[in-house]
């Protein structure tokens, strides 16, 4: 699967059987901020929002940027990545929740 970046728009993507999958973030305060991840279930269960937030967190890693999470997918990821040494943002309203 090809992971793409919108810089402008702020959010990696892919395509899958003609389904488009996503991650959106916010930077702020020297980090970068999952809002939200966002799937079709006619594409779920294949690891894309895995591959996606890694994409993203990877990218603030090389950047200089503090992963932060507020979307709870990505709060989920972060717990089980602890080398990315991420941080859960202020915004995050607990589980199954994003920032849309």
């Amino acid at each position: 699967m090809e992971i793409k970046h919108n810089v402008d728009k702020m959010k990696f993507w892919t395509e899958v059987d003609g389904y488009e999958a996503h991650v959106a973030y916010q930077l702020h305060d020297k980090g970068l901020d999952i809002r939200h991840t966002i799937v079709p279930t006619e594409i779920g269960g294949r690891g894309i929002a895995s591959a996606l937030v890694k994409a993203t967190y990877d990218y603030a890693r090389a950047n200089g940027l503090k992963p932060i999470a507020t979307c709870s997918y990505a709060v989920v990821w972060l717990q089980r990545h602890p080398e990315y040494q991420g941080e859960v943002g202020k915004d995050f309203c607990g589980e199954n929740s994003c920032a849309l």
